[in-house]
């Protein structure tokens, strides 16, 4: 008797006489994003092409992982993101996760770094430290990382549309310390497009703001060998509530927008793919997670080898940073987030990420505290050092579960791929305002399945409490943050050469009307003191700046 065979026998002769005695929960089973599940997988349910499908660790196609070891070799880099208030409490905060076994850094810049304004700037008086460290100028990230070694830790900058002016305060603050830039190692987000799509802190209309990342993509790829010039986000369209699917789909073609500007340049593939990484939510639906890296891993490097036809190995490695889904902590009994964020941490982990956030308990209140942090660190030790996750490459591969999920995601991804290249691309997919609104449809019946129950969120629609409030400690800026950034940036401006910053801005200004690369320009200007606020309305007086059309 074959396994089909088998199979009809079972469900007939034994599933359906117990299922008449017992019966099953009520409704359709799905997927957090949607996807409907079956009872039971089996041999019938997955492809029998081993090889095509799977491969080995660190073999073409990577779904079973990019390297051949995977953490029996080296475990990913514990990366928690953080910042707040001045640079030295950012400082403080880095030393303490550090000692706490933190083995890399990610800075948090507050909004008005990010939108290219000075913490003098009117607009940004109120916001100056509350959700990421102030950054104007490079003397501030000299403080930030005083007394860290930089050629040894590497550091990873959440920011975009002003993303040259703190890459080259990094590197400023480096040779200051004798470090040559060539040797530090780290990421610059990079990733303007998600803004469009989904974060929405862009400064520029979308072509200058695509020269823009494409400079700094190929200034990087000549002269900052172990840098990575681009994280290309999936996080952020999934925390705007996409599903998973779309998460993947949006973000590989964004990167393909990214790969085509940077190949037309006259740069080939390999001399700037290896340096591609990428940024994933990891959620609470386990094996969706789970599958959803796995299929991610596979499309790019199919993409990459036979549409753009790389060479390298290198180039076709899906390499990640994962973070654990924000948007599913609740404020209702935070403590229990901590479970939530672990099982978020052992997907990512399951699913082969290179570096993992973990948010803390209290992200849903405010800014983590000191303790909130350190157990967010925690987390990731646990399942590295006492889980046994990291004992065997690719636990869950050949599940049948797990391969017919990921051969699903895969194909749908590949479809949603096809139709933003019927549009265009995705910069024309933007403008027209497709992923913007399939988020918006996917976040509204998301919302729904948990208003009406079919999803449960612990505290929120199922065992609720009250009183939880009490005894919930929430960390505040420091108000005095403000005036004593403020002050400083006085004291910088009355200590540089004018004359040396206007001629540093006005070369910018003439280069942004050419196709000349900026960060040689951006990165004088930085160097004798320019700001980033300076810089940014320098490029705002030629380039003007993006207002979001009404879509809906």
């Amino acid at each position: 008797m074959d396994i089909e065979e088998k199979y009809k026998e079972w469900e007939q002769e034994v599933l359906s006489s117990f299922i008449k005695k017992r019966g099953e929960r009520k409704g359709k089973f799905l997927t957090r994003s949607g996807i409907e599940i079956n009872r039971l997988y089996s041999p019938l349910d997955v492809s029998e092409d081993y090889l095509n499908k799977l491969g080995f660790p660190g073999e073409y196609p990577f779904t079973r992982g990019i390297y051949p070891t995977m953490y029996r070799g080296r475990l990913w880099t514990i990366r928690q993101y953080a910042g707040y208030g001045s640079a030295e409490e950012t400082n403080s905060r880095f030393k303490q996760l550090l000692n706490a076994g933190q083995t890399g850094l990610s800075i948090a810049f507050d909004l008005p770094t990010q939108l290219g304004l000075d913490p003098d700037n009117e607009l940004a008086l109120s916001e100056v430290g509350v959700v990421g460290v102030s950054m104007s100028n490079w003397k501030e990230m000299d403080v930030v990382m005083n007394g860290i070694p930089m050629d040894k830790v590497s550091t990873s900058m959440t920011i975009n549309a002003t993303a040259i002016e703190l890459l080259s305060m990094y590197m400023i603050t480096a040779e200051y310390r004798g470090i040559q830039a060539q040797v530090i190692e780290g990421t610059v987000q990079n990733d303007i497009l998600k803004e469009y799509i989904a974060r929405k802190n862009y400064v520029y209309p979308p072509l200058n703001s695509m020269r823009y990342a494409a400079d700094l993509i190929e200034y990087s790829a000549r002269n900052l060998p172990k840098w990575n010039p681009i994280s290309i986000s999936g996080y952020h369209i999934r925390e705007a509530g996409s599903t998973a699917i779309q998460e993947v789909a949006f973000t590989i073609g964004d990167a393909m927008e990214y790969v085509n500007r940077v190949l037309e340049r006259g740069l080939s593939i390999d001399d700037f793919a290896p340096r591609l990484s990428f940024f994933f939510a990891s959620y609470l639906d386990i094996f969706e997670e789970i599958a959803k890296f796995r299929a991610a891993r596979r499309v790019w490097a199919r993409l990459m080898k036979e549409e753009y036809g790389a060479k390298k190995r290198e180039s076709m490695l899906l390499r990640f940073h994962s973070q654990t889904g924000g948007a599913e902590l609740t404020a209702q009994q935070p403590e229990i987030n901590i479970i939530r964020t672990t099982l978020q941490a052992l997907a990512a982990v399951l699913g082969g990420t290179q570096s993992l956030h973990v948010n803390s308990y209290d992200e849903a209140l405010g800014l983590p505290t000191e303790k909130a942090a350190k157990i967010a660190i925690r987390v990731q030790q646990i399942i590295a050092h006492e889980s046994g996750a990291t004992d065997t490459i690719d636990p869950l591969g050949g599940s049948y579960y797990i391969e017919w999920l990921t051969d699903y995601i895969e194909e749908e991804i590949w479809k949603e791929l096809d139709k933003i290249k019927q549009m265009g691309g995705m910069i024309r997919a933007i403008e027209v305002g497709y992923p913007q609104v399939k988020i918006a449809e996917s976040a509204y019946k998301l919302q729904r399945r948990i208003e009406e129950g079919d999803i449960e969120v612990v505290g929120v629609n199922s065992f609720v409490e009250e009183g939880w409030e009490k005894d919930i400690e929430i960390f505040r800026v420091n108000l005095e943050t403000r005036q004593n950034v403020l002050n400083r940036l006085k004291v910088l401006r009355n200590s540089r050469d004018e004359i040396k910053v206007d001629s540093a801005l006005n070369e910018i200004r003439k280069l942004a009307e050419t196709e000349t690369n900026l960060f040689p320009a951006i990165l004088k200007a930085v160097r004798v003191g320019a700001t980033v606020g300076e810089i940014s309305s320098t490029l705002r007086e030629v380039w003007g700046e993006y207002r979001e059309p009404i879509i809906f």
